[in-house]
Order: C-alpha cells, then structure tokens, then sequence
C-alpha cells in the first residue's frame, strides 16, 4: 500500500465493530489469484463487519470467474446471516477445498449480500484490497481478510474460541 492510500485508510480496531454485525459497501478493488488465474476482479464488493473479528469480504458474482467454482454439501449456519453454502474451487491441476462461501438466501439485514461469495485468503496465491496483499484470519473457520490499517487481537487462533 502506498502513503497516499495508507493515509486514506484509517486505523481501526476489530473490538469497535459491531455485535449484530454489519454489512457495508466497499469502494476499493479487490482481486484474487489462485493458481496464476485472476479467480476475481471487483470494485462493487461489501464487507462484514463484527466484534473480534477483520473484515469479510463478498464480492458479487458477475466478478468470479464461477467456472472454477463447484458446489459442495457443505453448509453452516450463521446467526446472523442464515445458511451459507461452500464452494470448491478448482484451476487446472491444482483445487482448495471449500475456499469459499455464498448465502444464497441471507436474512433480510444481509441481503446485499445475495449472490456474492466470499473466499478465505489462505489458500490463494493472492488476496488483494486496493494494492494491499491481505493476509488470512488466524485459524481454519473464520474468513476476515486482515491488512495494515486493521488492528487486533483476532478471534479464531488457538485459544480463542470462547471469546
């Protein structure tokens, strides 16, 4: 990240979002790589916000390569959100497994989000906010994106679970 967008972003601590969480628009490309392959290329995302956590982002469909998507059994359920499904994603000889995530019938406080998925960091090459390579939420569950302006602790390494 450069001066001029570190000084536009402001430092902000994950203990000040809120609880119910929020969702809200994001202004900044995002890409992500997988494989060598740009799997997505956004600039009409919007990102999750709550307590303990950095921030999710969902990025609409019509900016993911959905061809090396396949959908699984897999679901979990959030409180707050409702019944999310989990992708596979898979380019040439190489897959991740459950590397990302949709709700394809949010609760009505989430509907910006339907039709959008959301990716852990983790197993891609590379997750990018604006020019800032993000790096993943400690942990195998949680799917924040973590980068320079977001401060901690984070919920989701060892020893978290009951925060």
């Amino acid at each position: 990240m450069d001066a001029s967008e570190a000084s536009r972003r402001s430092r902000e601590s994950v203990w000040d979002y809120p609880r119910p969480p929020r969702v809200e628009p994001v202004s900044e490309r995002i890409r992500i790589i997988f494989n060598g392959e740009v799997i997505a290329d956004s600039a009409r995302a919007y990102r999750v916000l709550e307590t303990s956590h950095p921030p999710t982002y969902y990025l609409p469909q019509k900016d993911v390569q959905m061809g090396f998507l396949n959908r699984t059994e897999k679901s979990s359920t959030c409180e707050w959100k409702g019944k999310a499904v989990y992708y596979d994603l898979s380019v040439n000889d190489k897959t991740a497994a459950k590397a990302a995530w949709s709700y394809l019938d949010p609760t009505p406080a989430f509907a910006e989000i339907k039709d959008h998925l959301a990716f852990y960091a983790g197993p891609m090459d590379a997750c990018f906010l604006g020019e800032e390579q993000v790096r993943p939420q400690p942990g195998g569950f949680y799917g924040g994106w973590i980068t320079e302006n977001i401060t901690g602790p984070f919920k989701g390494g060892p020893g978290t679970i009951g925060w």
